[in-house]
């Protein structure tokens, strides 16, 4: 079992994860950056009409393995603006 770091990315800019969690599969770590973007978003995005939300996963010595993203928006579709386009 390995530990790793998952630093998010979101509107407030780069959190560093310095606990880090020990994981023993890829699956593992591909599950937990999954419930993070979905935590995260259901916190931030509700009432907004666009964000990004990023997950980078370090290993042991600091290197990127894995990162996930999230993005989301809305747009109306009877906008004067998005007609014009």
């Amino acid at each position: 079992m390995a530990r790793y770091f998952f630093d998010l990315v979101n509107g407030s800019g780069l959190v560093r994860d310095e606990q880090g969690l020990d994981v023993s599969t890829r699956e593992e770590i591909t599950r937990e950056v999954s419930r993070i973007l979905v935590d995260i978003a259901s916190e931030e995005l509700p009432g907004t009409a666009e964000g990004a939300i990023g997950v980078t996963v370090r290993d042991e010595r600091g290197r990127a393995v894995l990162t996930g993203n999230l993005s989301f928006e809305t747009r109306w579709h009877d906008d004067a603006e998005v007609d014009s386009k």
